[in-house]
């Protein structure tokens, strides 16, 4: 099975930006910027399909069905994709929330996964911040006591938002990502959010986004305290793994004009690239490959190979 190339779903959000279309060449939305571009989606209705190949128009979900053993590997007992990669713009601060674990969503969401995730910030404007965790000692008591006046921000753990910086997101950790920020996610395949607070937002048609209150502070756990982020090294040459969980492993890879070789692997994986331009080379051909845009390599597609004629930053994720 040769690499995929996909289209990417595009979702309008209150807080999204233009970041997206300017910097990683997304179509332009024609109103409000986009605030997410799914890259790699198998969720309901929401499906990534197949650009060209022998594959053309063939959903991701189709692909899991028909030819779970070429695409998942080790993983082919999967009744999806396991895994969600999107870029994120964020150009106002997202709502206050959290998200479930699996057996959480098993109760208040039926038929979703829970969802924890992990990023690696792109861009950042000058003061932009994260919300990740909530601050020591913030328990439940305190937190109602901030959310029943408004002030539930007195109670998240706040960090400078940094170029590089990869932060885990475990299911239970309150977080909320700022002005300003850009960001590459990877998760569980669910899109379960519970909304603490919403900085008194406005949806399109005028009306206060709803909150869920009541799911999210059954979901929230308290002993994750505040979650700090870790800085990646920028030496040319170096692969380095940065999240390891139950659920996804996240590589990098900074990529040098000599070629690169990923071994194969008995597991699906994805590959995007958040600087330069590389061609990836399998037994099946060679695909270009641009900064702000994702390739899934299949079980099946046996090494591959990153050539490069200049510096290139790649991300290699894959299931656990």
């Amino acid at each position: 099975m040769p690499p995929l190339r996909l289209q990417p779903l595009f979702k309008q959000r209150p807080w999204g930006g233009r970041r997206l279309a300017q910097q990683w060449h997304k179509p332009d939305a024609t109103t409000a910027g986009w605030a997410e571009s799914w890259e790699v989606v198998d969720l309901g209705d929401d499906q990534s399909r197949v650009l060209g190949g022998p594959f053309d128009g063939r959903s991701l979900h189709d692909l899991v069905r028909e030819h779970p053993d070429e695409l998942l590997g080790r993983h082919a007992g999967c009744e999806q994709f396991p895994l969600l990669f999107k870029f994120l713009d964020a150009a106002e601060t997202m709502s206050v929330q959290v998200h479930p674990n699996d057996a959480q969503a098993a109760m208040l969401a039926p038929g979703q996964h829970g969802k924890s995730e992990a990023w690696v910030i792109l861009a950042a404007e000058p003061n932009s911040r994260l919300s990740v965790g909530l601050k020591q000692g913030a328990d439940l008591a305190t937190l109602e006591r901030h959310l029943a006046v408004g002030t539930v921000e007195e109670c998240l753990h706040s960090i400078p938002a940094r170029v590089g910086d990869v932060i885990s997101v475990p299911a239970g950790t309150v977080h909320a990502i700022g002005a300003g920020v850009a960001l590459a996610e990877i998760q569980q395949p669910s899109d379960v959010t519970f909304r603490l607070f919403d900085w008194n937002r406005h949806d399109a048609h005028g009306r206060l986004r709803p909150l869920h209150i009541e799911q999210a502070l059954q979901c929230i756990d308290f002993s994750l305290g505040p979650v700090s982020p870790r800085r990646l090294d920028v030496n040319e040459g170096l692969s380095e793994e940065f999240i390891e969980t139950e659920h996804f492993v996240w590589r990098r890879h900074t990529l040098t004009s000599a070629p690169f070789q990923l071994p194969a692997d008995d597991r699906c994986r994805i590959l995007s690239l958040i600087d330069g331009h590389v061609q990836v080379v399998s037994s099946s051909g060679r695909e270009p490959l641009a900064a702000g845009h994702s390739l899934v390599i299949p079980a099946a597609c046996g090494p591959v190979v990153i050539e490069s004629t200049s510096d290139a930053v790649l991300l290699e994720t894959l299931p656990s």
